[in-house]
């Protein structure tokens, strides 16, 4: 259990309630999961990951992930590239959108951004990440943070300098992901890297890496010191974890896992954001690797499943659930 009144902290000029975070996840933090994660209790909400170079060329796509809404803010809408020059210009040209900070994404271990040179590529080279975040933070009055890993791979373990590096270079903030570039997201992630880089910097360090369970967020934060814990995959079908951490945090009380009828509904009200955002076509579609998720660990929920992949329509989604609460099945 934590003190209340010791939540709060500021990324530069913007203030943050607590210490709960919603980590950038590419096909999964869209505007609709950003706004049900942000109703269970999450203190700062980051955008899937946008491409500097997509801004630069006016790709209508690009220009859907840049859409942030007043209800989710604090926001970071989270950038990714390699040119400083270019980062720097298309930082200037949203920079009145209704973001609240910049994060530079320097943490992403899919091949096709790291073959680029960005993303988790930018670990092998301290140069070029002081280049971009001078150029990113003089170029924008808002905070400009960075999102890094522990290292590239094994042999370069190297977050503690990129952290100075940033910091030094006007990052108001930075996150760390207890893994390597290699790891992707196998294996553990270390947690001695993030109190490493809170000790070497003076501003607030996030910690990111296997936040399943309010009691993993209690723990990083008192093991590592970090001024607040990201949550990604460990949120995927179940925004409650931010509502559950929160009252776990503040009472030392474990929340009860929500009942089926309760994730019927949270089933239902996402699909009915993804259908007014994307249209109903794209969002049914999408909403099965969510269904997946939300059900997961519920008996006999592989019927579900296996029965979304078949659904089109929201009306066929809203039978097929309520047919399946009458009948228990999950």
């Amino acid at each position: 259990m934590i003190n209340k009144k010791n939540y709060g902290f500021c990324i530069g000029n913007v203030p943050i309630g607590g210490p709960l975070v919603l980590g950038p996840m590419a096909g999964v933090t869209d505007l609709p999961f950003r706004l049900l994660c942000k109703e269970q209790g999450a203190d700062l909400i980051y955008t899937e990951m946008v491409s500097a170079k997509g801004i630069y060329y006016n790709n209508r796509n690009t220009d859907a992930l840049l859409e942030t809404r007043e209800e989710e803010r604090p926001v970071a809408l989270q950038l990714f590239g390699e040119d400083a020059k270019i980062m720097a210009e298309m930082a200037k040209r949203i920079e009145e959108r209704p973001f609240d900070i910049l994060d530079i994404n320097m943490g992403c271990p899919v091949p096709k951004v790291v073959n680029n040179g960005e993303g988790s590529a930018l670990m092998k080279d301290p140069k070029r990440v002081g280049e971009i975040v001078r150029a990113i933070s003089g170029a924008i009055s808002k905070p400009v943070t960075v999102k890094i890993r522990k290292g590239f791979d094994d042999k370069s373990v190297n977050a503690v300098e990129i952290a100075r590096i940033a910091e030094d270079r006007g990052a108001a903030a930075v996150a760390v992901h207890g893994r390597t570039r290699e790891q992707y997201y196998s294996g553990s992630a270390d947690w001695d890297i993030i109190r490493e880089v809170k000790e070497a910097v003076s501003i607030p360090v996030i910690g990111n890496g296997d936040i399943r369970t309010p009691q993993d967020a209690l723990r990083m934060l008192k093991e590592t010191g970090c001024d607040a814990v990201m949550i990604a995959r460990g949120v995927q079908g179940n925004p409650w974890l931010f509502a559950q951490t929160k009252h776990y945090l503040e009472t030392g009380e474990l929340m009860p896992k929500p009942p089926a009828e309760e994730v019927a509904a949270m089933i239902l009200r996402h699909a009915q954001l993804e259908a007014e955002y994307k249209g109903e076509f794209t969002a049914i579609r999408e909403m099965r690797k969510h269904i997946a998720w939300y059900t997961a660990g519920y008996p006999h929920s592989a019927q579900l499943r296996q029965a979304a992949g078949g659904v089109s329509t929201r009306e066929e989604l809203e039978r097929l659930v309520s047919r399946l609460l009458e009948k228990t099945v999950w």
